[in-house]
């Protein structure tokens, strides 16, 4: 039903300003649910103003075809530029390189800063997977997709009441079997997002079927490490993923973990530096106990230790090959079939 994404020019009203866009088109022959649909997706990102979220620019609505203006983010969703780093592309665009572990990092708080400012805007997301952020031409990343995205007003709970298409590899153990959204199984979404920037876009849970992997995520089985991650990018991954949405951590928490890697520029565009964002912070430290007690972790600190083992797991985060250096660090794609 949704048509193409076009690159576009916006004139400003007094004509005097061109502001490059995106221009998203709903097909002619769609029906009628599928175009109010498609302008419900523009409604929820107008209400969105912040720095890692993809802008609303605009909407025509009257004529043929329906056309939502967005932000232009020029080097198009993270799954694909990913996906153009990997090696075997390098002839194809020597300059797209694999991101080194602090731009990874980069990019891991920009998602989170995001999905901070919707968790605290009452707002689920329900599809975070690097297909649905978005990577601006300097390497900006931002939450960019919002077709599954619900706002939950009054209740931090979203339960699915009809069955439909179901992005599984990413969704919590509770989404799979009881059909329950929150911002808690956002983060584990999130940690598989992570997942997929060190493994430059591989398919999570590479080897099984999608019936195994709801079987298996039901039943407490996580994603091995990939091949020489540091522990300070699979710390967060692990955590996302404790069984017990509870203990997860939240995206505010997420950017704890990240803001001592980051340049100070971060601190000029995000929610988590603003004022909103400062007071969310105020929020969680005055309700919740501390976090090694509330989240029945030892430690919420990015570490390099090598011998760091998630305590809520059989799995331990200890390279394959006994190396955690980050120095030099470079993601790869899965390039064996191995069973999780």
């Amino acid at each position: 039903s949704f048509g193409m994404v076009y690159d576009g020019i916006m004139k400003s009203v007094d004509g005097t300003q061109d502001l490059p866009c995106a221009i998203k088109t709903v097909n002619v022959q769609a029906a009628d649910r599928d175009r109010i649909e498609f302008l419900n997706e523009a409604s929820v990102m107008k209400a969105f103003t912040t720095h890692h979220v993809v802008k609303l620019l605009g909407v025509v609505s009257q004529g043929q075809p329906t056309l939502v203006i967005m932000e232009l983010m020029g080097l198009g969703d993270l799954k694909s530029y990913l996906r153009s780093c990997r090696p075997e592309h390098s002839d194809e665009n020597p300059s797209l390189k694999p991101p080194t572990l602090k731009r990874i990092l980069r990019m891991a708080a920009e998602i989170a800063d995001g999905m901070a400012y919707l968790s605290a805007k009452k707002f689920v997301h329900r599809d975070l997977a690097a297909r649905n952020c978005m990577v601006a031409s300097d390497l900006t990343v931002k939450i960019g997709d919002f077709g599954m995205t619900r706002d939950i007003y009054e209740t931090e709970y979203y339960r699915k009441g009809t069955k439909g298409l179901l992005p599984v590899r990413w969704m919590a153990p509770e989404s799979l079997k009881d059909g329950v959204f929150t911002s808690q199984s956002d983060a584990w979404s999130y940690g598989v997002v992570l997942y997929e920037m060190a493994t430059l876009a591989s398919q999570p849970y590479q080897g099984l079927s999608n019936e195994q992997v709801l079987k298996y995520v039901i039943e407490g089985g996580i994603m091995e490490r990939p091949d020489k991650c540091p522990d300070k990018l699979y710390n967060v991954m692990a955590i996302c993923w404790k069984h017990k949405p509870s203990i997860r951590p939240t995206f505010i928490e997420i950017i704890n973990m990240l803001v001592n890697d980051l340049s100070p520029d971060f601190q000029a565009v995000s929610f988590y530096h603003s004022e909103e964002g400062v007071d969310q912070r105020v929020t969680l430290t005055t309700e919740n106990t501390p976090l090694r007690v509330s989240r029945e972790i030892e430690d919420f600190s990015l570490s390099d230790d090598e011998d760091y083992k998630d305590p809520h797991s059989s799995v331990s985060s200890k390279v394959s090959n006994g190396s955690t250096t980050p120095n030099g660090y470079i993601p790869q794609p899965v390039v064996k079939t191995t069973k999780c």
